[in-house]
C-alpha cells in the first residue's frame, strides 16, 4: 500500500523533532517536506536541527534540505502536520485548507472554531463529522483538524469514561506541568531551577474551554463548571494531573477504576498503528504515577492514572499523568491521522 507523502511546518522545533521521530519509520506516512523558519532554510536537517532528543536525527531525514513554508514547497504532499507558532499558523494554516490542503495542527490558533474540529481519538472521533460543513461555509478544498492542548490530553482521557457511565458534574484540576511544554530554549534556568512557577499564560482557559468542546457533541460544546490551576515545574517531559469531580451518579472507587480499565474505544478498536491499549493504565501504589517512572507508559501515548480515591468534597479524585510532547503534541496528532485515514478522509 502506498505511503501517504507529509509535510512536518516547523520541524526544527521540539514538537516538530518529535514528528520527525516518530514518522520515521511510520506504516502509513512518509516524510517529504520539512519547513521551519528563515534562518534553517536551505541547510540539511541535521544541520538545522538542534537535535534535543538523544542521540541523532533519524537517518531517512538527516540530509532533506529544509524549505521555506509556503505552497510550493508542499505540491507533492498529501497531510500536513503543522506545528509552527500560533501566530505564524494563524496565517498560514488556513491558506493551505482553502488551497486543498489536509492539516492537522497542533497549535491553539484555531481550537475554538466552532467548524475546527478540535480531536482526541479516544473521546470526540465523532467531531470529524464537522469537516465537511466546514469545507463548506469555508469554502476549502482541504481542510483543518487540530488537537488539544497538551495538558487538556490527560484531563480529558480519564473524564470520557466517567462521563460515559456516571455523568459530571464539575471538576476542579491543579496541573504540574513539564518545561518542554514551553518549547525550546522555554523557561529560563535561574527562574525555574528550585521554583514551582504558579502561572502559565492561557494554560487555565485552554483547560476549561477546550475540555467542554472536545466532551461536547459536534459543534455543541458541554457546560461542565471546571476550575483550574496550573504551574510549571523542574522536570522535562511529563505533565501530571491532580484531577478533583463531581459526579452525577455516584459511585466508589473501585467502580470508577473499574470503567476506566475497560475503557477501550475506537482507535484501539481499529488496531490504529500509534493508539495504546489499554489508553489508560490504573496504578493501585500510594505513590504512582510519577514523572520519570510513568510518563513513557506505551512509548509516551498512554496515560497513566493512580491514587484513585474518594473526594471528601467532591465524589472522587486522582492523578493522571501523559507525556506531554508525544501524547500531549506530536504523537497525538500522527493518532488523529490514522484515524482520518482509516476513515477515508485522506
Amino acid at each position: 500500500m502506498r505511503k501517504i507523502n507529509v509535510a512536518i511546518l516547523g520541524a526544527t522545533g521540539l514538537v516538530g523533532q518529535r514528528f520527525v521521530k516518530i514518522l520515521s519509520n511510520h506504516p502509513f506516512f512518509e516524510i517529504k517536506v520539512l519547513t521551519a523558519s528563515e534562518r534553517s532554510v536551505g541547510k540539511k536537517y541535521k544541520e538545522a536541527a538542534h537535535w534535543l532528543l538523544g542521540g541523532s536525527p533519524p537517518e531517512q531525514v538527516s540530509d532533506m534540505v529544509v524549505q521555506e513554508t509556503r505552497l510550493e514547497s508542499l505540491k507533492d504532499v498529501d497531510l500536513v502536520f503543522s506545528s509552527l507558532p500560533s501566530e505564524v499558523a494563524v496565517e498560514i494554516e488556513p491558506k493551505l485548507a482553502e488551497e486543498g490542503f489536509k492539516v492537522v495542527s497542533t497549535t491553539s490558533a484555531f481550537r475554538m472554531d466552532p467548524l475546527v474540529p478540535m480531536i482526541i481519538p479516544e473521546v470526540n472521533p465523532d467531531h470529524l463529522s464537522l469537516i465537511e460543513k466546514q469545507q463548506e461555509e469555508k469554502r476549502w478544498k482541504g481542510f483543518l483538524v487540530t488537537k488539544s492542548n497538551c495538558t487538556t490530553m490527560p484531563l480529558v482521557i480519564p473524564l470520557k469514561p466517567l462521563l460515559d457511565s456516571f455523568g459530571l458534574k464539575k471538576v476542579v484540576v491543579v496541573s504540574l506541568q513539564a518545561l518542554s511544554g514551553a518549547g525550546y530554549p522555554g523557561v529560563q534556568s535561574l527562574d525555574i531551577i528550585d521554583n514551582v512557577i504558579p502561572f502559565i499564560k492561557g494554560e487555565e482557559e485552554k483547560l476549561q474551554t477546550e475540555t467542554n468542546k472536545i466532551l461536547g457533541e459536534p459543534g455543541k460544546p458541554l457546560n461542565i463548571p471546571i476550575s483550574a490551576s496550573v504551574n510549571r515545574v523542574p522536570t522535562i517531559d511529563g505533565h501530571m494531573l491532580h484531577v478533583f469531580v463531581e459526579l452525577e451518579k455516584d459511585a466508589d472507587v473501585e467502580e470508577v477504576k473499574k470503567v476506566m480499565r475497560e475503557f477501550k474505544p475506537l482507535p484501539q478498536r481499529m488496531g490504529l498503528p500509534s493508539a495504546p491499549d489499554p489508553v489508560i493504565q490504573v496504578r493501585e501504589e500510594e505513590d504512582r504515577p510519577q514523572t520519570r517512572l510513568d510518563r513513557d507508559y506505551k512509548d509516551g501515548m498512554g496515560v497513566v492514572v493512580g491514587r484513585v480515591r474518594k473526594c471528601s468534597v467532591l465524589t472522587v479524585k486522582f492523578v493522571s499523568l501523559t507525556h506531554n510532547t508525544v501524547r500531549g503534541a506530536a504523537g497525538g496528532s500522527i493518532l488523529v491521522a490514522e484515524l482520518l485515514r482509516e476513515m477515508r478522509l485522506l
